[in-house]
């Protein structure tokens, strides 16, 4: 193998600084837009949101290594995105303000038992993909459930709807049917005892 090869294959084609800044600017380009176009990429991910994240990818493939196909070139590139994501994770968990800026604040889809349509628009997530999203949960329909609140990083959170009165007054009739079988058991007990006696 020519010296040539070696030194086009590990010796990068553009500046080192430029290997560093490009990532860097897409890194930062992707958080901002994703941060603004909605988080149902991360809460619902459909078909649709698959395509354009594979797309995306490719788009910024170009952007970030730049006209630069060496093997260092890469490495560089790759090591300045993990570096770079691994001091905003941090500046994240220790900074609670920059925190609700990058990512956002929690926000309810359901509360007290009413879809909050407003807040299901904003995030773009249509009815349907609410009432999956709570039965992958463990629920069957919307009507169980008390509040959905999407977090910041895309997850949701279900509060189970807690019973309703009658729903109480039910249960605690059964229980009052329960004792007073019991009782009415120990006084036939009872009497069934006393009966020899008196023969």
């Amino acid at each position: 193998m020519s010296a040539n090869f070696w030194n086009d294959m590990i010796m990068p084609g553009v500046p080192w600084i430029e290997k560093i800044v490009r990532p860097i600017i897409v890194y930062a380009f992707l958080v901002a837009a994703i941060r603004l176009t909605s988080k149902r990429l991360l809460a619902q991910f459909t078909t649709f949101d698959l395509v354009v994240l594979l797309i995306l990818s490719n788009t910024v493939q170009n952007a970030i290594i730049g006209n630069d196909n060496s093997l260092l070139g890469g490495i560089v590139a790759a090591v300045t995105l993990l570096v770079l994501n691994a001091v905003v994770v941090r500046l994240v968990y220790e900074h609670k303000p920059l925190e609700e800026v990058l990512e956002g604040c929690e926000e309810p889809l359901v509360e007290a038992g009413q879809i909050q349509v407003k807040e299901l628009k904003a995030n773009r997530i249509t009815e349907q993909e609410l009432q999956s999203a709570v039965q992958k949960q463990g629920f069957r329909s919307l009507t169980e459930v008390e509040s959905v609140h999407l977090l910041p990083g895309g997850q949701l959170t279900v509060q189970p709807r807690s019973p309703s009165r009658l729903e109480g007054y039910h249960q605690e009739t059964l229980v009052a049917i329960q004792q007073l079988r019991q009782e009415l058991q120990e006084l036939r007990g009872l009497v069934e005892r006393q009966e020899p006696r008196r023969n």
